[in-house]
């Protein structure tokens, strides 16, 4: 997935190769959870990390992944094949 490990610069902006998304949301909340919203070619998606060090993505073709932050994932493919490690 590639979303997973794509990093943001400082402005948000598509600028490396590395990186095909732009950031155009971000914030953490009262709980000191942080998540931003993603704009990419293909659509728009979602991350966010929490404090107990597990996080989400939500991607444009339509997949997930989850990490616990305790060992466990989950991603579940566009078509909604769930595959847990």
């Amino acid at each position: 997935m590639s979303s997973k490990s794509n990093n943001s610069n400082s402005s948000g902006n598509s600028g490396s190769s590395s990186k095909d998304y732009t950031v155009t949301g971000s914030g953490t909340n009262s709980q000191g959870n942080h998540y931003c919203n993603r704009e990419y070619s293909s659509g728009s998606g979602y991350h966010y990390s929490n404090t107990d060090g597990s996080y989400y993505y939500s991607n444009p073709n339509g997949s997930t992944y989850h990490n616990s932050g305790s060992g466990s994932s989950t991603y579940t493919t566009p078509s909604g094949h769930v595959v847990k490690k």
